[in-house]
């Protein structure tokens, strides 16, 4: 059911994307077939970052997309639009797992963390791509998305967020880059300058701010989301050929290579392994604010050392 009482989802099914009940642990998805919907919730388990296994299981339903040429199995049904939202309240995802990246730093295991960086590529690059099928694809961001949760929001065709989501790249603190993506997807929206004035400054944005500069496209209020999402979806199928196409324009005048992004995942492993001990604390810290019931942006931690304010 919406969330304002409607039935407007009540006709969401289980999608035939998913082989068998229970193949993935930290994300589900679900098939909405009046309006050819495929829903891919995240659900992980533990803090709401993007684990190796949510990671895995992501990959795994972009493995299938990518084959199913825009129709969904075993019935053959039109697949038009993939959504991209959280179970989590309160948050959309808090990007990297910043334990695993602290065990890595802390025993020197760089093929793991090439490994993690490398996998976060692969799914953010297919997302970007639409996964090489003829849809649109929708972030629905009901919460908070920071570092690598903003990046994969950002990957998306349309970003939707409601009021109260907050958004930041806090890797700078630690004397870190965001290198999952965001550098080429905020770009293409707000230009290289302004780019970078973003990710260097590790400020935490309202949603509102995001949408005045380009970066978000709807903005709705609180609890809203999902009917802000049908309305868009209502709008851009009475144009869709027009919205397709000029996805197409856009792709070629600012194309992303998969390419690309591995090198700088790969820039990004050699800079993680430079930071020190003060920054790994910094990250310890931010890990367990996050564990926390209630979301704790990023510039609630004092950059100088001095702990959660």
């Amino acid at each position: 059911m919406g969330t304002d009482g409607s039935d407007r989802t009540m006709n969401v099914v289980r999608s035939a994307i998913v082989p068998c009940a229970g193949s993935y642990r930290h994300l589900s998805t679900r098939y909405d077939p009046r309006q050819g919907i495929l829903w891919c919730i995240m659900d992980p388990k533990g803090r709401a970052c993007f684990s190796i296994e949510l990671r895995e299981d992501l990959r795994a339903v972009e493995l299938e997309l990518e084959q199913c040429a825009g129709r969904i199995p075993p019935d053959d049904l039109p697949l038009r639009y993939f959504v991209f939202a959280s179970r989590t309240p309160g948050v959309f995802n808090y990007g990297g797992d910043l334990d695993l990246i602290i065990r890595c730093l802390n025993s020197g295991d760089t093929s793991m963390l090439r490994r993690y960086a490398r996998l976060c590529i692969d799914v953010l690059y297919s997302y970007f791509m639409n996964f090489h099928i003829p849809i649109t694809t929708i972030s629905l961001v009901q919460g908070n998305a920071l570092g690598g949760g903003f990046e994969a929001a950002l990957g998306g065709d349309v970003v939707i967020a409601e009021k109260s989501a907050m958004f930041g790249f806090p890797e700078v603190l630690f004397n870190l880059f965001p290198g999952m993506g965001a550098y080429n997807f905020l770009s293409r929206r707000i230009g290289m300058v302004r780019a970078e004035r973003m990710i260097l400054g590790g400020k935490t944005y309202r949603a509102d701010e995001l949408l005045m500069d380009g970066v978000l496209d709807i903005v709705t209020e609180d609890g809203n989301g999902e009917n802000a999402l049908h309305d868009y979806i209502e709008k851009h199928s009475r144009k869709k050929h027009v919205y397709e196409s000029l996805q197409q324009v856009r792709r070629k005048t600012f194309p992303v290579r998969h390419e690309e992004m591995m090198e700088i995942s790969d820039l990004w492993v050699e800079t993680a392994q430079r930071i020190g001990p003060r920054e790994i604390r910094l990250m310890q810290r931010l890990a367990k604010a996050q564990t926390r019931v209630s979301p704790v942006p990023p510039a609630s931690i004092d950059p100088r050392g001095a702990g959660i304010a």
